[in-house]
């Protein structure tokens, strides 16, 4: 089974098929991961970190401890939220999977959702199927079909990330999988 028929049975087993969800749907993992189940890039300088996490990276000091250290930075950042609570649960549960999945309770949540146990295997996500399913499970749990159907990239945006990260870039894919798709 190639990748795409995979994404496209992953959103047909969550219901998704309607051509302008499948656009958003697939236009928002492009800018997530590029369509490839991957694991979070988590290589940065410092003062990226600074601008990317400013509230957790206030001195270029504490930034310098982190930078060029995956491990340490996911830690770091993702230490004590999102249901992680073990010592190294924000490495283990960094973003895996084509929409980036972080965070214990997430890989606990999407993964019973789907039928895997993404709490002992979180590589799982790094399959496309199970990342295709779990992506489409996350989209259905927050109700993201709604604003895909009236064609609100914002909004279908600040449900996968939480902002508006990247906007702009989505507005871009999305126009790319609307023309693939013979949409407008």
């Amino acid at each position: 089974m190639t990748a795409a028929t995979k994404l496209g049975w992953a959103f047909g087993q969550q219901g998704l098929t309607h051509p302008l969800v499948v656009a958003h749907l697939t236009s928002q993992l492009a800018h997530e991961s590029g369509l490839v189940p991957k694991e979070e890039n988590l290589h940065y300088r410092a003062e990226r970190l600074m601008q990317v996490w400013p509230a957790r990276f206030r001195t270029m000091a504490a930034a310098q401890a982190c930078a060029g250290n995956p491990e340490r930075l996911a830690n770091t950042v993702y230490g004590g939220r999102m249901g992680n609570t073990q010592p190294g649960d924000g490495w283990r549960f960094r973003g895996r999977g084509l929409i980036q999945l972080t965070g214990r309770s997430n890989y606990e949540t999407y993964g019973r959702l789907v039928g895997f146990d993404l709490i002992a295997n979180p590589d799982l996500l790094l399959q496309y199927g199970v990342g295709a399913l779990v992506a489409g499970a996350y989209w259905n749990a927050r109700g993201l079909s709604r604003h895909a159907l009236r064609d609100d990239v914002t909004r279908v945006t600040e449900g996968i990330n939480g902002g508006r990260n990247g906007l702009e870039d989505r507005r871009r894919l999305l126009a790319i999988a609307k023309q693939h798709m013979g949409l407008r």
